[in-house]
């Protein structure tokens, strides 16, 4: 996941698997910043990037292009993780 989207989620109140996952997560740095290796079930992947929408924009909150384009990267690793489910 980068930076900027770990950096927004540990400001924000997580589930305690989801900030165990966090917790855990492997900081490896990348030029000017880093990434953090996360290893989770698939569902607290989705859960962490349906938490990070805020990055996108609202109403109530300006777009910083940075952390947009961060959450875009996270969402494109999300979707390649295998579905959920029987």
């Amino acid at each position: 996941m980068p930076g900027k989207v770990a950096d927004f989620l540990r400001a924000v109140d997580l589930e305690p698997a989801e900030r165990a996952a966090l917790d855990q997560g492997v900081t490896v740095r990348r030029g000017r910043g880093y990434t953090l290796r996360v290893t989770a079930a698939p569902a607290i992947h989705c859960q962490l990037f349906a938490r990070c929408q805020p990055l996108d924009g609202t109403p109530d909150t300006p777009v910083i292009p940075a952390q947009r384009k961060a959450r875009r990267e996270y969402e494109n690793r999300v979707r390649t993780l295998e579905p959920i489910g029987p």
